[in-house]
């Protein structure tokens, strides 16, 4: 990687960070709002049988992920960006109690965990342009 002038190793290392979490926040988000836009057998069954929500509930959560994921890649627009963080960190959290409440086994709340952990370091490392003033 070339080196950028006037930034500093931590600036470049943070941005490396970002990218990194982002591009991996972005491809779970999605492929996950995929597979539930797409009301995958063994997705609806967990989200109607096992944890008790209605079969709509993967369209809504399906399409919020899908475009949440375009509000934190495309340039601008920090309001929004930080919108689809917030929603983000919500379906997230809300996924990881709604299977600790059903006791659910502790493998089912990896994929939840992970993409809420890459939710809050794409936003902590997020470069200034991508934050609101």
């Amino acid at each position: 990687m070339a080196k950028q002038p006037g930034l500093s190793s931590s600036t470049r290392l943070n941005k490396i960070i970002y990218w990194i979490a982002t591009v991996w926040l972005a491809l779970g988000m999605t492929s996950t709002g995929i597979v539930q836009l797409l009301k995958i057998k063994e997705e609806v069954d967990k989200t109607s049988l096992g944890l008790g929500y209605p079969g709509y509930f993967l369209t809504i959560i399906g399409v919020w992920k899908i475009l949440g994921v375009i509000a934190v890649l495309i340039p601008k627009l920090p309001l929004l960006k930080e919108w689809a963080y917030a929603g983000f960190f919500f379906a997230m959290s809300g996924a990881i109690l709604s299977h600790l409440a059903v006791g659910d086994k502790a493998v089912e709340l990896f994929g939840p965990t992970l993409l809420l952990t890459l939710t809050v370091v794409s936003w902590y490392f997020r470069p200034a342009e991508r934050k609101t003033k």
